[in-house]
């Protein structure tokens, strides 16, 4: 049995007052700053930031493609991953091979990956070279809308692994007589994995799906590499107006977009979670 100790808190309280010093802290007096004027008196202005930033054209483009790419990434994220998780389950142990190979572009550093996409997709690149081999003409994939095209996918062949790995520690867990037994019923593949796998690994799957949608609104980073701090209309994410503003000294603005993007965020997730606790207790 294990009894509670006082003791426990003071090797709490180093994270603890770390946490609250560089999280807790600055987060509610953003919130303050957000309601300021940003002049020497900086007087309380209430919600003035957040109708003048709601009123932005660029603030708007930015929400829109960040909600937009993140859309396209996470649905991908989730079922590529389980596709690729419930092929190697077939592999047994001969999928470890496979299994690292998708977690490695996980590991490696971003930079790097992102100087690998440069090249491929450049107007001389290797994809440009593959898409005039089959007849058709060189896109400008960095420079013009078409940038879409590498960042999802880049995003979904670096993040793939790791959602792989989750749901393939998932799946071990399914008791193989199940599968037996819906094999001697006739059912197919496809009806073995979605009525027994699916429903089975439900939570798991869940967390996938949040982390991968998680995962997507970090794609300012890659956008940033390539297409700098002003991209195609496109690709330019909510991020990129946060940035700019920032490096015009706005942070009014900055942390006024930063919390609207983050009740946006909650709703969702909010929004997920009553869902799935829905479908719980209706099963």
């Amino acid at each position: 049995m294990f009894t509670r100790k006082k003791s426990l808190w003071l090797f709490l309280l180093p994270g603890l007052a770390g946490l609250m010093l560089f999280y807790v802290v600055p987060f509610f007096g953003g919130i303050y700053f957000s309601m300021t004027d940003g002049t020497i008196h900086n007087q309380f202005i209430w919600f003035a930031n957040y109708q003048r930033v709601w009123a932005n054209e660029v603030f708007l483009l930015g929400l829109k493609n960040s909600l937009e790419l993140s859309l396209l990434c996470a649905p991908s994220i989730f079922v590529l991953s389980f596709l690729l998780a419930v092929m190697l389950r077939s592999l047994a142990e001969k999928s470890l091979p496979f299994r690292n190979v998708l977690l490695m572009p996980y590991l490696v550093p971003s930079a790097a990956l992102l100087v690998v996409w440069t090249l491929l997709f450049d107007f001389g690149g290797v994809v440009n070279r593959l898409v005039v081999a089959m007849g058709g003409q060189r896109v400008l994939w960095l420079e013009s809308g078409m940038l879409r095209v590498p960042i999802v996918l880049l995003y979904i062949w670096k993040n793939v692994g790791f959602s792989v790995v989750i749901f393939s520690a998932a799946l071990q867990a399914v008791p193989v007589e199940y599968y037996e037994f819906a094999r001697l019923e006739g059912a197919g593949v496809i009806r073995q994995e979605t009525r027994i796998t699916l429903p089975l690994i439900l939570p798991t799957a869940f967390v996938v799906f949040v982390l991968a949608w998680v995962n997507a609104f970090k794609i300012f980073k890659e956008v940033y590499f390539i297409g700098g701090a002003y991209p195609h209309d496109t690709v330019y994410t909510l991020q990129h107006f946060m940035n700019n503003q920032f490096a015009k000294l706005d942070y009014q603005l900055v942390t006024t977009a930063a919390y609207s993007f983050a009740v946006i965020v909650f709703v969702l997730f909010g929004a997920m979670y009553l869902g799935k606790g829905v479908r719980s207790s209706a099963n």
